[in-house]
């Protein structure tokens, strides 16, 4: 397995379907708050620097690789502080790392890193704060369900046994139990939004009715209409005198049209288009695929009825409408699940941003960056 294909493996397989973390935080454990240590000093003594993966190993893109004291002094400070739980610099680069390799561009100049990290960063003390009200409301995920998920990971990653598994994480910076917890706090989150936010959302019958009075012409975008047509175009070079006559005809036409006449045989004598050698047909049409003003002709008829000339601004027209697709039976009840879709997703939205925003007003969140 190539490195960039390890990488990309790894990351699909700790995207937990349905999770409310809108973009990817790192792996690594929550780290309690600690004090900034004055400047001079005495540090801990660091720990020994890690040895390089094996040539030819898969390295994730941003995960952790090994580090130097003194790397390791800035990459462990910490650079906010959500209630008593610390993020430090490290998990910030490790974030915008996957950010970076997941969107395959780099920022464009100083700016818009700079814009990017901030965003990241939000991010982080979102999920901080979501994982700390599931640990409130005291929620609990079983081995059995994190056993489960590594499994997932594991047929993702082609291999057999839990050995396998941590020597294709090892060689990308990734500790099993790294994974283990990661997929623990995901599921925690998972369920938090769930019973605060998920279950709080209903969409009504009436809505999805005046959604659906709302938007019907846009709802209607994509059905599809079968129509016949005759053109009379002006004569070249007569001016207006070439409308008048493009008029009589197609009004002469019309007439007979109106008398019985059968409008296939009635293109092939007088259309002007090259539909007319096929009696007219335009075959089946999606709506949004003609000219606005000509669709809207077409489609104020009744299957079966005529319109009468109707000028663009190529000549007279005179439509036939065969069939149409409308809102009704069948597509009625599609349309209608779409709207509660739609609608269900936004009020979701609306309702998570007002959680989030309440539980933020309630935290303590010391930035430092």
């Amino acid at each position: 397995m190539t490195g960039s294909r390890a990488a990309l493996v790894v990351l699909l397989a700790l995207s937990l379907a349905g999770c409310s973390i809108p973009s990817w935080v790192p792996l690594i454990g929550r780290a309690k708050a600690v004090p900034n240590v004055p400047t001079g000093a005495a540090r801990p003594q660091a720990q020994p620097q890690k040895a390089d993966p094996p040539k030819g190993a898969p390295v994730l893109p941003g995960a952790p690789v090994a580090r130097t004291p003194q790397a390791e002094e800035v990459l462990d400070r910490v650079i906010c502080v959500v209630n008593n739980d610390a993020i430090t610099l490290f998990q910030l680069d490790e974030a915008e790392a996957y950010h970076v390799y997941e969107s395959k561009q780099e920022p464009k100049d100083a700016t818009a890193r700079q814009a990017l990290r901030d965003q990241l960063l939000q991010r982080l003390i979102d999920n901080r704060l979501q994982l700390q009200q599931a640990e409130r409301d005291r929620i609990v995920v079983e081995d059995a369900e994190i056993a489960e998920q590594v499994a997932e990971i594991m047929k993702k990653l082609a291999v057999t046994t839990e050995v396998q598994l941590e020597e294709a994480l090892k060689a990308q910076g990734v500790t099993l139990e790294g994974v283990k917890r990661r997929v623990r706090e995901q599921l925690m989150v998972q369920r938090v939004v769930r019973r605060k936010v998920t279950l709080r959302v209903t969409v009504t019958e009436q809505e999805i009715d005046r959604y659906l009075a709302e938007n019907r012409e846009k709802l209607e975008t994509g059905l599809s209409f079968g129509a016949w047509h005759i053109l009379f175009l002006p004569e070249a070079g007569r001016g207006e005198d070439g409308w008048t006559v493009a008029r009589r005809r197609a009004g002469e036409v019309y007439a007979l049209l109106l008398g019985g006449e059968d409008f296939a045989e009635m293109a092939r004598k007088h259309s002007d288009d090259g539909s007319g050698k096929d009696g007219g047909a335009l075959g089946t049409l999606k709506r949004g695929e003609l000219a606005p003003e000509i669709e809207a002709a077409i489609l104020k008829l009744q299957p079966g009825e005529v319109s009468a000339p109707f000028r663009s601004e190529v000549g007279y027209h005179l439509f036939k409408l065969e069939s149409k697709e409308t809102l009704v039976g069948d597509g009625l009840v599609q349309a209608r699940n779409q709207i509660r879709e739609i609608l269900f997703r936004e009020k979701h939205q609306a309702r998570f941003r007002d959680w989030l925003a309440e539980i933020k007003q309630r935290a303590i969140i010391d930035r430092r960056l």
